[in-house]
């Protein structure tokens, strides 16, 4: 596999329309659900997609402190002979989290209070989890029929030139 290639398969790209359909699903979630906030996280840390309020956490926080609780939680659950925990519930005072993974490259985070229960989330996020798995699956086959830009296979080499003729060194 090449490194094109490689970085189609490793970074989570999404496309205008597959951002709406995403949106919906987490929306749905919310209000189904009762939940305060959704969150899509990549397993790297990074915030995918947000819906609902997030009553001024630092999201980006957030998603990072997610993926480093679940990078924790595998091995923990390697060392208990399970491949991976799938699902989290942290409990606090006035605010939940639970932590779903979806596929294995995203975490669905859901930021909850005790306006709603743990069981309605964790039913309508079970559902959400479906749903999205479904959906990366969809992507997943459509693979390189995204509308990408394939690059020349001099491209590297070109764009090398062009910037030493502008950057030349002294």
């Amino acid at each position: 596999m090449n490194d094109t290639e490689r970085l189609r398969e490793e970074r989570l790209v999404f496309y205008r329309e597959e951002v709406v359909r995403l949106e919906a699903l987490l929306k749905e979630l919310l209000s189904l659900s009762g939940a305060k906030c959704a969150l899509l996280v990549d397993k790297d840390g990074h915030l995918v997609l947000r819906a609902g309020q997030a009553r001024g956490f630092d999201l980006d926080t957030v998603a990072a402190l997610v993926a480093g609780s679940f990078a924790a939680t595998r091995e923990m659950a390697r060392l208990l002979g399970e491949d991976e925990f799938s699902v989290m519930f942290h409990q606090g005072k006035r605010d939940n989290i639970q932590l779903s993974l979806v596929g294995d490259r995203t975490i669905l985070t859901i930021i909850f209070d005790d306006q709603t229960t743990v069981g309605m989330v964790r039913l309508y996020a079970n559902e959400a989890a479906r749903k999205l798995t479904a959906l990366f699956e969809q992507l997943a086959k459509k693979g390189g029929d995204r509308g990408g830009v394939e690059l020349a296979s001099d491209y590297e080499a070109s764009a090398k030139n062009r910037l030493e003729a502008l950057f030349p060194e002294p």
